[in-house]
């Protein structure tokens, strides 16, 4: 008997991605993506309803998603679901949770209409760092202020800028 365990997602975050690292120090990002569904009601009313989605990132892609995508970003998510079961500690209920681990995500805009790959100036947030404060890696110095200690060359300086018009063509 066959099996497939596939999602496909487009959706926009509902809040800020959270970070954080495993005590072996890989990566995980978690972030809810709402998706909206509207409708025609037989009555000809319209309708909307939303679907609110957890999503689960592991590795680099939790860091580059931690720091390129903020609340009201869209994403395209493809991945697997998973389902999570335990017993409430107060209640003694057995509880379950359905999520999305995403194996790959793809950025397609962020508030503003600004692509991330627009040069970093949507102020990427920082990629080892929790919100919260406790992170179990150290911090790694903003590449704004990487910038700032080393500045880029100025393009004269990588190489000869030509303002002649060339002739003949070398082909």
């Amino acid at each position: 008997m066959a099996n497939l365990n596939k999602v496909l997602l487009i959706g926009n975050l509902t809040k800020d991605p959270e970070l954080r690292y495993t005590p072996q120090g890989s990566a995980i990002c978690d972030f809810r993506i709402a998706i909206n569904r509207q409708y025609m009601t037989s009555d000809g009313q319209k309708k909307e309803e939303v679907s609110f989605i957890d999503i689960n990132v592991w590795g680099r892609q939790a860091e580059t998603c931690n720091r390129f995508i903020k609340k009201g970003s869209q994403v395209f998510v493809e991945g697997r679901l998973k389902l999570d079961s335990w017993q409430d500690k107060e209640t003694g209920k057995n509880r379950s949770r359905l999520y999305v681990v995403a194996e790959r995500i793809q950025f397609l805009n962020t508030p503003g209409g600004r692509p991330p790959s627009d040069g970093g100036e949507s102020a990427p947030q920082e990629p080892y760092a929790q919100r919260n404060g406790n992170s179990s890696r150290p911090q790694q110095p903003s590449s704004q202020q990487q910038q700032n200690q080393n500045p880029p060359p100025a393009p004269e300086e990588i190489f000869e800028v030509d303002t002649e018009p060339a002739d003949d063509i070398p082909f």
